[in-house]
């Protein structure tokens, strides 16, 4: 599901609030946001499956794009990631 950007994130962000899928889940949706995104479109993933964290950051390396921040809050894993021109 993709939202508004919650208070503290960028307002312009997009937000995929794919917490409870599991792998390979939340890798298809943010790679599919990835092509729907424009050129520096930050995405603002939000994710409870642990494979997340070691499946997001190969996918941004294959595609090109960038992890800016990459955290864990009270056991939901939260990536920021830009979409590279």
């Amino acid at each position: 599901m993709t939202t508004m950007a919650p208070t503290g994130t960028p307002p312009d962000a997009i937000l995929l609030d794919l917490r409870g899928l599991k792998c390979p889940l939340p890798v298809l949706r943010v790679r599919k946001a990835l092509i729907a995104a424009r050129a520096g479109a930050l995405l603002v993933v939000e994710c409870t499956d642990p494979m997340a964290a070691i499946d997001l950051p190969n996918l941004v390396r294959e595609t090109g794009d960038i992890v800016e921040l990459q955290g864990d809050a009270d056991g939901v894993l939260v990536f920021h990631i830009r979409k590279a021109a």
